[in-house]
């Protein structure tokens, strides 16, 4: 077992250099240059002046170079200054806006996860009922459902009609001088609407998914036998079935992890909510390379943590992995 994770471990990095290689590339072929959407709204601005930012920022050097360049600084953990106006290191953005949408989005996941496990079992267990079917027109929704369109939606009934929650930002302006119960829940209220944005669609997904794995599992010879021996239906359910029918949302766990970041770009933008969303968002719209590249560089750590982290969850709810693998 450790042999393999040293394995995987080693792999990480040829991996993580081909995905930079690739997203970096991508970026610098998109349409658009960084002086270009800074001098673009200044008619003052001359072609000198453009030559000269383009030499600040090092754009005027080959690709290959550029990306050399980059990747120097990223060994070190420098993902070098912003583009924008205020040119601060990256690094500092990142960490400012990170907790933010980790939080987020850690809450919602474990919403997605807590609520998608137990409905898909019920939905397994009650096959063909009035629940089952209920549950799959709610699938259906959250599939159809565009998360945009959901995150107006739900901050024009609940903000706008009936006042009940605010429609942006994570506090109330002079919430700082507000007591310790009151401040957090007032920033409770400001994430409901961002959370539950964040968690519908998921949650609709993986309750399916728990359904067919659970199916899959109870139709097993094992299970026959475990309820030929008398076990009640809570055991044969909750103690052999659902460990095995756990294994396909390991893989999907794995892969929810990159969209901690990734997921958070629309409602973040929509909620006006200080993460690292709509730090990526405003990245794109005015061509800052470090800044998007940075965020997509944790995006790819995460996601291959995510993959990693799921095979060893693998071996420890499958025994039969571990012992292969011995």
């Amino acid at each position: 077992m450790k042999i393999y994770l040293l394995k995987r471990i080693v792999m990480l990095i040829p991996l993580m250099l081909g995905i930079t290689l690739i997203t970096f590339t991508v970026i610098h072929l998109a349409p658009g240059e960084p002086v270009d959407m800074q001098t673009a709204m200044n008619p003052k601005v001359g072609k000198e002046a453009r030559e000269r930012l383009t030499r600040f920022y090092g754009l005027d050097k080959p690709l290959h170079e550029q990306y050399f360049n980059w990747v120097g600084k990223l060994v070190r953990l420098d993902l070098g200054r912003s583009f924008s106006s205020d040119g601060r290191p990256v690094l500092d953005k990142i960490k400012e806006r990170l907790p933010v949408t980790l939080s987020l989005n850690i809450i919602a996941l474990f919403l997605e996860f807590g609520l998608a496990v137990p409905i898909g079992i019920l939905a397994a267990t009650r096959r063909d009922s009035l629940l089952d079917k209920g549950i799959t027109v709610f699938v259906f929704i959250g599939f159809a459902v565009p998360t945009f369109w959901l995150a107006l939606l739900l901050m024009y009934f609940f903000g706008v009609r009936l006042g009940w929650l605010p429609i942006s930002g994570l506090h109330t302006l002079g919430s700082d001088n507000w007591g310790m119960w009151s401040y957090l829940w007032d920033m409770a209220k400001h994430l409901i609407m961002p959370v539950m944005v964040a968690s519908f669609g998921s949650l609709a997904g993986l309750s399916r998914y728990m359904r067919s794995a659970m199916l899959n599992v109870v139709s097993q010879d094992y299970i026959t036998t475990a309820r030929a021996k008398g076990l009640s239906e809570s055991v044969v359910i909750y103690k052999h079935a659902l460990r095995n029918a756990l294994l396909p949302l390991i893989t999907l766990l794995g892969f929810s992890i990159p969209g901690l970041i990734g997921g958070s770009v629309i409602f973040e933008t929509i909620y006006a909510i200080p993460g690292m969303g709509q730090l990526f968002y405003q990245g794109v719209m005015s061509r800052d390379y470090p800044v998007v590249m940075g965020i997509l560089v944790i995006g790819a750590f995460l996601t291959l943590f995510g993959n990693l982290a799921a095979d060893l969850c693998y071996a420890v709810a499958d025994p039969r992995i571990r012992h292969g693998e011995g």
